[in-house]
């Protein structure tokens, strides 16, 4: 990620900080629940996209899907930086374990 990225993200974190009602912990523990609020939508706009629920049919399209993604990951974002000032560095370093373990030429596509 770029550091516009993470400055973006910086900034969502403030304005909900700012806007915090409840004490920091129960602030914290809500940003991360958030996460699952969020890939429920997304498990929704699946089952909308696939007309799995036959009451309702085709309600959502793969746009929507991608939209919620993307939600997904800004909320996952937000919250490690609600976790630590160094998010940046957190991510980019558990990323790079993900990458060696992934792709060292010993998976599967190997």
């Amino acid at each position: 990620m770029d550091d516009a990225t993470w400055n973006t993200i910086g900034r969502l974190h403030t304005w909900l900080a700012e806007a915090a009602t409840r004490p920091p912990r129960e602030e914290t523990l809500l940003r991360i629940l958030k996460l699952s609020e969020e890939v429920g939508e997304v498990a929704q706009a699946v089952i909308g996209v696939t007309g799995q629920n036959p009451r309702k049919g085709t309600t959502h399209g793969w746009q929507d899907v991608q939209d919620e993604l993307c939600d997904v990951i800004v909320t996952a974002m937000v919250a490690l930086r609600t976790l630590t000032p160094e998010a940046a560095e957190v991510f980019t370093t558990h990323l790079q374990r993900v990458a060696d373990r992934s792709l060292d030429g010993t998976g599967p596509a190997a």
